[in-house]
């Protein structure tokens, strides 16, 4: 559906983008992330056409940006940051404005009626947006977005400003759309990207640093399969039997939880790929000694994110250095 080749855009002497390669399968949503002018937003432009490239291809389905730039336009609809909204217009207005400078060749009402619809903002058609909520202006620029029938969407910083039920709406309706839509999503927000995309794509300095699954970016960067469990019952027994289970490497016990009698904390390693959860809770059922507390100590995408642009920065610093004492090196030859 879409595919990114040796991408790259040089400002200058600067690299934004650096010879970056990565695909997204139709009906996927995949994760853009970043930190600050790390070019997520300069290779978000070139994707959509609205900047060009010093080097690479892009292709969506079967046109290349830059050989039939109007052609793959046709086929995104786009969200950028800040939705561009024409406030003192209705939503009907306003999305049949778009409709005519798209160009779209549908039945106008019809087709804004099933957007609207679609992203659920049919009840607000007739109101003007300026007086609307962020969460409903957020879909009318969605809405935009899905005029035209695109195959590709992409959105970049879809929640930003909205409150904790706007966002899961918002979120939702993303998931929704990710059945008909190959999506890329640009967000800050990690635990939105986590609950969102299928796969995460990180970018630092102008560089791909990782392409993955977050579960398994997290079991990459941390293979230990760790589990802290809270169980109420007697400690040795309870501990004989959690070391008994099948693929338990080892048990630490981390002695009683503060404040509670006869509630003890424990710490369970289990071998890679495996999960000992089911089996481990059907065992202390039969004992009757509960659960209380269990936690996998798995890295969050936030971990993993920090973990990845730490270490990439690191890794430039030491070229930088390496590049600048061959530098002085060759200047004292010289």
């Amino acid at each position: 559906m879409i595919r990114v080749e040796n991408l790259t855009k040089i400002y200058g002497n600067k690299k934004a983008v650096n010879d970056i390669s990565f695909s997204v399968a139709k009906g996927e949503i995949l994760g853009f992330l970043g930190p600050n002018g790390a070019g997520k937003s300069t290779t978000m432009n070139i994707i959509t056409g609205y900047s060009s490239a010093t080097m690479g291809t892009v292709h969506v389905n079967d046109a290349e940006i830059f050989e039939s730039p109007n052609k793959v336009k046709r086929q995104i609809g786009y969200l950028p940051e800040q939705p561009p909204l024409y406030l003192e217009m209705t939503v009907n207005e306003y999305l049949s404005f778009i409709f005519r400078l798209k160009k779209i060749k549908l039945p106008r009402q019809k087709h804004i009626d099933e957007v609207c619809k679609q992203v659920r903002i049919s009840d607000v058609q007739k109101r003007v947006i300026k007086n609307l909520s962020k969460g409903y202006r957020q879909r009318v620029g969605l809405a935009q977005a899905l005029l035209g029938n695109p195959s590709v969407l992409i959105l970049d910083e879809p929640t930003v400003g909205l409150d904790p039920r706007q966002i899961i709406d918002i979120r939702n309706l993303i998931k929704e759309l990710g059945s008909t839509y190959t999506i890329i999503l640009s967000s800050h927000n990690l635990s939105e990207i986590q609950a969102t995309c299928d796969r995460v794509i990180v970018i630092n300095k102008g560089t791909l640093i990782a392409d993955d699954t977050p579960d398994n970016l997290a079991r990459t960067m941390n293979p230990e399969h760790k589990l802290a469990v809270r169980i109420a019952g007697p400690e040795k027994k309870i501990f004989n039997l959690l070391l008994e289970l099948p693929d338990v490497l080892r048990v630490d016990m981390l002695g009683l939880c503060e404040g509670e009698d006869g509630v003890y904390d424990f710490m369970l390693e289990s071998k890679p790929g495996t999960d000992v959860r089911r089996e481990m809770f059907n065992r202390l059922a039969e004992n009757r000694w509960p659960i209380l507390n269990l936690k996998s100590t798995e890295l969050s995408l936030e971990d993993i994110f920090l973990q990845l642009t730490t270490d990439a920065m690191a890794d430039l610093q030491q070229a930088d250095n390496r590049n600048d004492r061959i530098s002085k090196k060759g200047g004292k030859s010289a």
